[in-house]
Protein backbone atom coordinates (compact mmCIF):
# COMPACT_ATOMS: atom_id res chain seq x y z
CA UNK A 1 0.00 0.00 0.00
CA UNK A 2 2.98 2.33 0.67
CA UNK A 3 4.60 3.30 -2.29
CA UNK A 4 7.85 4.59 -1.48
CA UNK A 5 8.75 5.70 -4.91
CA UNK A 6 6.06 8.64 -4.80
CA UNK A 7 7.00 9.34 -1.70
CA UNK A 8 10.33 9.98 -2.50
CA UNK A 9 9.28 12.33 -5.54
CA UNK A 10 7.04 14.19 -3.33
CA UNK A 11 9.76 14.31 -0.73
CA UNK A 12 12.30 15.85 -3.65
CA UNK A 13 9.72 18.39 -4.38
CA UNK A 14 8.80 19.31 -0.50
CA UNK A 15 12.42 20.37 -0.52
CA UNK A 16 12.80 22.12 -3.76
CA UNK A 17 9.02 24.31 -2.68
CA UNK A 18 11.10 25.20 0.72
CA UNK A 19 13.91 26.74 -0.66
CA UNK A 20 16.20 23.46 -0.46
CA UNK A 21 18.29 21.97 -2.87
CA UNK A 22 17.53 17.99 -2.57
CA UNK A 23 21.12 17.65 -4.16
CA UNK A 24 22.82 19.32 -1.29
CA UNK A 25 24.98 16.49 0.18
CA UNK A 26 23.49 16.43 3.61
CA UNK A 27 19.79 16.35 1.69
CA UNK A 28 20.68 13.81 -0.83
CA UNK A 29 19.78 10.63 0.78
CA UNK A 30 16.52 12.78 2.38
CA UNK A 31 13.62 11.39 0.50
CA UNK A 32 14.71 8.13 1.01
CA UNK A 33 14.64 8.52 4.56
CA UNK A 34 11.51 10.13 4.93
CA UNK A 35 10.24 7.03 2.86
CA UNK A 36 11.54 4.65 4.99
CA UNK A 37 10.02 6.74 7.97
CA UNK A 38 6.42 6.45 6.17
CA UNK A 39 6.58 2.47 6.33
CA UNK A 40 6.75 2.57 10.07
CA UNK A 41 4.77 5.95 10.60
CA UNK A 42 2.24 4.72 8.17
CA UNK A 43 2.53 1.10 8.76
CA UNK A 44 -1.21 0.78 10.63
CA UNK A 45 -2.83 0.94 7.10
CA UNK A 46 -1.52 -2.17 6.35
CA UNK A 47 -2.15 -4.15 9.48
CA UNK A 48 -6.06 -5.93 10.22
CA UNK A 49 -7.30 -5.04 14.12
CA UNK A 50 -8.76 -7.89 13.44
CA UNK A 51 -6.37 -10.41 13.52
CA UNK A 52 -4.50 -8.66 16.02
CA UNK A 53 -7.72 -9.26 18.21
CA UNK A 54 -8.38 -13.12 17.01
CA UNK A 55 -6.60 -14.70 19.62
CA UNK A 56 -8.83 -14.53 22.93
CA UNK A 57 -8.56 -16.92 26.15
CA UNK A 58 -11.66 -18.21 27.97
CA UNK A 59 -12.01 -16.51 31.15
CA UNK A 60 -14.73 -16.46 33.86
CA UNK A 61 -13.97 -13.29 34.69
CA UNK A 62 -16.30 -10.62 34.38
CA UNK A 63 -15.16 -7.87 35.81
CA UNK A 64 -13.21 -4.84 34.18
CA UNK A 65 -9.99 -5.28 33.29
CA UNK A 66 -8.02 -2.03 32.76
CA UNK A 67 -4.58 -1.22 30.81
CA UNK A 68 -3.52 2.89 31.02
CA UNK A 69 -0.50 4.76 30.26
CA UNK A 70 -0.07 3.03 26.53
CA UNK A 71 1.96 5.27 24.40
CA UNK A 72 1.01 6.40 21.20
CA UNK A 73 2.26 8.15 18.31
CA UNK A 74 0.32 9.91 15.68
CA UNK A 75 -0.18 12.30 12.78
CA UNK A 76 -2.54 14.51 11.78
CA UNK A 77 -4.41 14.65 9.06
CA UNK A 78 -5.04 18.18 8.38
CA UNK A 79 -1.18 19.25 8.89
CA UNK A 80 0.84 15.84 8.96
CA UNK A 81 2.62 16.59 12.38
CA UNK A 82 2.88 14.63 14.75
CA UNK A 83 0.34 14.13 18.20
CA UNK A 84 1.19 11.58 20.62
CA UNK A 85 0.27 10.63 23.85
CA UNK A 86 -1.31 7.88 25.95
CA UNK A 87 -4.02 5.43 26.00
CA UNK A 88 -6.27 4.19 28.77
CA UNK A 89 -8.75 0.77 27.56
CA UNK A 90 -10.78 -0.59 29.99
CA UNK A 91 -13.42 -3.90 28.79
CA UNK A 92 -15.84 -5.75 30.50
CA UNK A 93 -14.80 -9.42 29.72
CA UNK A 94 -18.06 -11.33 27.89
CA UNK A 95 -16.55 -15.01 28.84
CA UNK A 96 -13.60 -13.94 26.73
CA UNK A 97 -9.64 -11.72 27.56
CA UNK A 98 -7.47 -11.20 25.36
CA UNK A 99 -3.54 -10.65 25.75
CA UNK A 100 -2.52 -7.81 27.26
CA UNK A 101 0.25 -6.74 24.82
CA UNK A 102 -3.08 -7.18 21.99
CA UNK A 103 -4.43 -4.19 23.35
CA UNK A 104 -1.14 -2.02 23.02
CA UNK A 105 -0.86 -3.21 19.35
CA UNK A 106 -4.44 -2.40 18.56
CA UNK A 107 -3.91 0.92 19.54
CA UNK A 108 -1.02 0.89 17.15
CA UNK A 109 -2.51 -0.07 14.56
CA UNK A 110 -4.76 2.93 14.21
CA UNK A 111 -2.46 5.57 15.50
CA UNK A 112 -0.10 4.47 12.78
CA UNK A 113 -2.32 6.37 10.54
CA UNK A 114 -3.00 9.90 9.32
CA UNK A 115 -6.13 11.28 11.56
CA UNK A 116 -7.52 12.84 13.88
CA UNK A 117 -7.45 11.58 17.35
CA UNK A 118 -10.83 11.75 17.84
CA UNK A 119 -11.46 9.40 15.31
CA UNK A 120 -8.55 7.62 16.87
CA UNK A 121 -10.41 7.24 20.03
CA UNK A 122 -13.69 6.10 18.71
CA UNK A 123 -11.56 3.25 16.18
CA UNK A 124 -9.98 1.29 19.24
CA UNK A 125 -13.51 1.53 20.89
CA UNK A 126 -15.42 -0.20 17.70
CA UNK A 127 -12.77 -2.58 16.95
CA UNK A 128 -12.75 -3.81 20.71
CA UNK A 129 -16.48 -4.37 20.33
CA UNK A 130 -16.66 -5.73 16.78
CA UNK A 131 -14.03 -8.37 17.46
CA UNK A 132 -13.28 -8.92 20.95
CA UNK A 133 -17.00 -8.98 21.63
CA UNK A 134 -17.13 -7.64 24.94
CA UNK A 135 -19.97 -6.63 27.75
CA UNK A 136 -18.64 -3.00 27.20
CA UNK A 137 -15.60 -0.68 26.58
CA UNK A 138 -14.18 2.56 26.84
CA UNK A 139 -10.95 4.25 25.68
CA UNK A 140 -9.28 7.71 26.93
CA UNK A 141 -7.04 9.02 24.89
CA UNK A 142 -4.51 11.98 26.39
CA UNK A 143 -2.58 13.55 23.51
CA UNK A 144 -0.64 16.99 22.95
CA UNK A 145 -0.94 18.06 19.38
CA UNK A 146 2.31 19.73 17.18
CA UNK A 147 -0.13 21.24 15.07
CA UNK A 148 -1.03 23.37 17.64
CA UNK A 149 2.17 23.56 19.86
CA UNK A 150 4.97 24.22 16.91
CA UNK A 151 2.57 26.20 14.60
CA UNK A 152 -0.90 28.43 14.54
CA UNK A 153 -1.39 29.26 18.06
CA UNK A 154 1.96 27.90 19.54
CA UNK A 155 1.05 26.84 22.78
CA UNK A 156 3.01 23.79 23.62
CA UNK A 157 1.74 21.05 26.70
CA UNK A 158 -1.63 21.49 25.78
CA UNK A 159 -3.56 18.38 26.68
CA UNK A 160 -6.51 17.41 24.65
CA UNK A 161 -8.64 14.38 25.35
CA UNK A 162 -11.04 12.32 24.12
CA UNK A 163 -13.17 9.13 25.29
CA UNK A 164 -15.50 7.10 24.05
CA UNK A 165 -17.56 4.24 25.98
CA UNK A 166 -19.72 1.34 24.21
CA UNK A 167 -22.18 -0.96 26.09
CA UNK A 168 -22.66 -1.70 29.67
CA UNK A 169 -19.53 0.84 30.32
CA UNK A 170 -21.99 3.63 28.78
CA UNK A 171 -24.97 2.15 30.56
CA UNK A 172 -23.17 2.67 33.82
CA UNK A 173 -21.95 4.86 35.52
CA UNK A 174 -20.85 3.79 39.05
CA UNK A 175 -18.56 1.44 36.38
CA UNK A 176 -17.05 4.46 34.53
CA UNK A 177 -16.13 6.12 38.11
CA UNK A 178 -14.58 2.60 38.91
CA UNK A 179 -12.35 3.03 35.32
CA UNK A 180 -11.28 6.32 35.80
CA UNK A 181 -10.31 5.78 39.74
CA UNK A 182 -7.93 3.01 38.46
CA UNK A 183 -6.43 5.03 35.78
CA UNK A 184 -5.62 7.79 38.29
CA UNK A 185 -3.70 5.38 40.60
Amino acid sequence: MIDSEKIERAARLFLEGIGENPERPALKETPERIARACKEIFGGYEQDPKKILSKVFDSENSELVVQKDIPFYSMCEHHLLPFFGTVAIGYVPDKKVVGLSKLARLVNVYARRAQIQENLTEQIAEALMAFLKPRGTIVLIKAEHLCMSMRGVNRGAVETSTLSHRGILSEDSDLRKIFFERIAL
